[in-house]
């Protein structure tokens, strides 16, 4: 029994520091006060957030409400389901009808969704992917104005090595190009592959509803810093590192965004999503905690919890389905993403 107290006493701390992490990540997300601030710095960036509050919020919510609130109770009024609305006599002897009304409702909702609903979440999906590369832009540009997104070393001798390091990093030419064209194919290839984990955890009895929650908080987290670490030019393995590093603290992050949709249906909760997701992107963007990346070691918050391998499955689908392709350089693509 004694022997098992060390063991109770490094768990507990670890414990401890996980959930310190995890509220620190949880916060991070929350404000969102930053992002009013970052709005106000830059009309581009208003403009673009006002947009997209405009389509998924006005447009794409608001029509939602007004087919649940007007449309449907109309269509129950004008086509009644139960025999009291239609006669007072008993037994009700119009079952056939109360049928055929009931088919019509039906088909008259599926059309209101076929062709309303549907072109509108293809016609959002896609403009809305081009607006929150805009968002995340313009709020990394409104950050270098203000000077507080960068990291000052501690030293000149530190100052030297980030340069020395960065430089000896970043390739120039068509080698540079062809990684980075790489990088972000095997990075859609890995997310999409972590998705299909996503939606198939939903299914597992029991637990799968947890398991579920905590994969889509580390999956919109990762979106969320994605956009910023592409424009800090961070290479796909540092940021893989980084974020397995620090899986509690993303873990947090991502919190606030699952908890708005997770328990309505899949149309409201992407609207719900479509609305919030620029917010949680500029608070990523006006976020410290990557910064740390550009030191590594030196600050991980996350070093003494020990990394967490959230992306082995992806990660090995996805190396899996790049060696079967007809490519020659296949070592460079274990380069890219050797970690």
């Amino acid at each position: 029994m004694e022997a098992m107290k060390p063991l109770m006493k490094l768990c507990i701390a670890k414990l401890k520091q996980g959930t310190l992490l995890w509220l620190e990540g949880f916060k991070e997300a929350c404000y969102l006060h930053r992002v009013v601030i970052l709005c106000l710095r830059s009309r581009k960036l208003l403009i673009r957030t006002g947009q997209c509050f405009l389509l998924n919020g006005f447009i794409f919510l608001g029509s939602m409400i007004v087919l649940n609130s007007v449309v449907i109770p109309m269509l129950f009024w004008i086509l009644p389901d139960q025999c009291s609305q239609i006669s007072t006599q008993v037994p009700c002897s119009f079952g056939g009808i109360l049928k055929l009304y009931s088919v019509l409702r039906l088909g008259l909702i599926q059309l209101f969704y076929v062709f309303w609903f549907y072109p509108l979440y293809m016609f959002s999906l896609i403009l809305s992917s081009l607006w929150y590369n805009d968002i995340a832009k313009f709020g990394f540009a409104a950050m270098g104005r203000s000077g507080s997104s960068v990291v000052e070393p501690s030293s000149p001798s530190e100052t030297l090595t980030a340069q020395s390091t960065a430089h000896t990093e970043r390739l120039a030419g068509l080698g540079g190009v062809m990684v980075g064209i790489g990088e972000q194919v095997f990075s859609v290839i890995l997310l999409s592959f972590f998705f299909l984990e996503v939606f198939a955890t939903g299914f597992i009895p029991y637990v799968g509803k947890a398991i579920n929650f905590l994969l889509l908080s580390w999956m919109y987290a990762y979106y969320c810093f994605e956009y910023k670490w592409n424009f800090s030019e961070v290479a796909l393995d540092k940021r893989l590192d980084y974020f397995e590093s620090n899986w509690a603290f993303f873990a947090g992050f991502g919190s606030p965004c699952v908890l708005a949709i997770f328990f309505v249906s899949p149309l409201v909760s992407y609207g719900v999503m479509a609305v919030l997701f620029p917010l949680f992107v500029l608070a990523a963007t006006c976020s410290g905690a990557e910064q740390d990346i550009s030191f590594p070691r030196r600050k991980w918050r996350g070093v003494g919890l020990g990394r967490l391998p959230i992306f082995y499955a992806a990660d090995s689908l996805s190396l899996r389905v790049l060696s079967l392709l007809p490519l020659k350089p296949q070592d460079k693509t274990q380069e890219i993403k050797a970690h």
